[in-house]
């Protein structure tokens, strides 16, 4: 089983950036689509972002055009920056395969966006 681990979350105020990171373990990263997803005070998880395992890549209208999703197959992890941040951007950020059947969950990356 492929474990998931995010990180890079944290404060930062509206219009400032942050880099997530998802590390994966096991061999087979660079076989999967993979995708970061986002889960709102009382909303449910979301799509944000996502890449092939070709490296297309494909985005939430919310997100576009402010947030880049990356993947670096070599060192098995897969990168989002995030810019120009909003206040609807707070959430619990974590990653998984882009697929119907997905890994266990992470503890995820909490970002905030508040002034």
């Amino acid at each position: 089983q492929v474990q998931l681990v995010e990180s890079g979350g944290g404060l930062v105020q509206p219009g400032g950036s942050l880099r997530l990171s998802c590390a994966a373990s096991g061999s087979s990263f660079r076989l999967y689509d993979m995708g970061w997803y986002r889960q709102g005070p009382g909303k449910q998880r979301e799509l944000v972002a996502s890449v092939t395992s070709g490296g297309i890549t494909n985005y939430a209208e919310s997100v576009k055009g402010r947030f880049t999703i990356s993947r670096d197959n070599a060192k098995n992890t897969m990168y989002l920056q995030m810019s120009s941040l909003k206040f609807e951007d707070t959430a619990v950020y974590y990653c998984n395969k882009n697929s119907r059947i997905r890994f266990q969950w992470g503890q995820g990356t909490q970002v905030t966006v508040s002034s």
